[in-house]
């Protein structure tokens, strides 16, 4: 039985955002967790791609510990050492210029859009000189427009979600940020027939998570950095959930050798503790100045010591590598469920980011796998089951989740 009261509780304080499962998660360890009632579960959805290094890992829980013992906070008014120590160890697999920490990917988004926002002001101002004295009293349009692709999903405030390909998501908070133009995710021609004198930036998932596990052709992002270099656009790619080795690259572009001017990341950076960055580079690096933007919280010592710690372990433990090791197995596992059930229509992803499309809506089938088979899987959509298990899991991991998702999908 659950734990009704407390669901009861929380029904009664908590603002609805989700339609929660009738669940109450109490502890973890590494893959396993278990709620209120003694129950285990395989957990195979990372808190949405967040716990890359699963739960209570020691070296990491030691090092946030330490932190809280020293300094929680002092402000941006003043330097402290696990900003500066984690910045410079993301700047260093990223090969980015400079990093800002923020509160949550989707902060990060509102960074990089202000960026792009920036550098268009400045090219302006650049190109027409002393001629743009007083532009903005003239009224002269100053609109720097954004290319974002359909069924995108870059977060819930309303910058994030103007560039957010889903109407269903947009239309309620209408009307949103101007100059947004929507393309179709590796149509090229259609993102070409977007671009206009006013536009500053294209922005985009390297690997689209929320609209269906669709990687980035090769073509697809080479042509789209062409453009931006053509053009003198800012290309923005969003490695909030792809990043962070979850490809098998530390960061999904750096498969394709594109390289972005802004690159968001989030998610399992902290590990659990609620941080993301924008990073830039190059001409990007440099668009926006002091004042231009700022955090409260962004970038305090605990939760930089947090990411701090994840970066030290990634490199330690090599764990893009074992990724990809395990990323391959479960690729050919999944492939197995495609190939045998015809209500799986299709399987997408690389590493340890993967969807399998179903002809009916998943929703059924991950509620059965939670409850009846105690393996903790998300949807993407209505129609697709999202893997994306903490990056620590075992090749034995992956033949238990198939074993329990098998047996619901027998049963349905």
């Amino acid at each position: 039985m659950a734990d009704e009261k407390m669901i009861d509780r929380a029904e009664h304080v908590l603002y609805k955002t989700y339609n929660r499962f009738p669940v109450v998660f109490d502890h973890g360890k590494g893959i396993t967790l278990w709620d209120t009632e003694g129950n285990e579960y395989l957990d195979f959805g990372a808190g949405i791609a967040v716990m890359g290094l699963g739960y209570c890992d020691e070296e990491y829980t030691n090092a946030v510990k330490a932190q809280m013992d020293k300094l929680t906070h002092i402000s941006n008014l003043f330097y402290n050492q696990p900003s500066i120590s984690a910045g410079e160890k993301l700047l260093k697999v990223s090969g980015m210029d400079k990093v800002f920490f923020t509160n949550s990917g989707t902060e990060a988004i509102e960074g990089a859009l202000k960026i792009a926002k920036r550098y268009h002001y400045n090219k302006l101002h650049e190109t027409m000189g002393d001629g743009c004295d007083g532009c903005e009293e003239k009224e002269v349009d100053m609109t720097g427009e954004i290319i974002a692709m359909n069924h995108s999903f870059h977060g819930r405030s309303i910058g994030a979600l103007s560039v957010t390909g889903n109407a269903h998501y947009r239309t309620p908070f209408n009307p949103l940020l101007p100059g947004v133009r929507f393309a179709n995710f590796n149509d090229l021609d259609s993102v070409k027939a977007q671009i206009t004198d006013k536009t500053c930036a294209i922005i985009m998932e390297t690997i689209q998570g929320e609209g269906g596990i669709y990687p980035a052709t090769e073509e697809f992002l080479k042509g789209v950095r062409a453009l931006c270099d053509e053009h003198d656009l800012l290309l923005i790619l969003d490695e909030i959930q792809c990043g962070m080795g979850r490809s098998g690259e530390m960061f999904a572009w750096q498969k394709y050798g594109v390289k972005p001017d802004v690159m968001t990341v989030a998610k399992a950076l902290g590990n659990g503790v609620p941080i993301g960055a924008f990073l830039a580079c190059g001409k990007a690096a440099t668009a926006m100045v002091p004042g231009d933007h700022g955090t409260t919280y962004g970038g305090n010592p605990l939760v930089t010591a947090a990411a701090d710690a994840v970066l030290d372990i990634f490199e330690k433990r090599h764990i893009a590598d074992h990724v990809k090791e395990v990323g391959a197995y479960l690729y050919e596992k999944l492939e197995g469920l495609k190939d045998k059930y015809d209500v799986v229509k299709d399987h997408r992803g690389v590493g340890l980011i993967q969807g399998l499309e179903f002809t009916v809506p998943v929703g059924p089938i991950v509620s059965k796998a939670l409850l009846e088979q105690k393996l903790v899987l998300i949807s993407a959509g209505a129609n697709i089951i999202r893997f994306v298990p903490p990056l620590i899991i075992e090749k034995s991991d992956v033949d238990e989740m198939v074993k329990r998702l098998e047996a619901v999908i027998k049963e349905m």
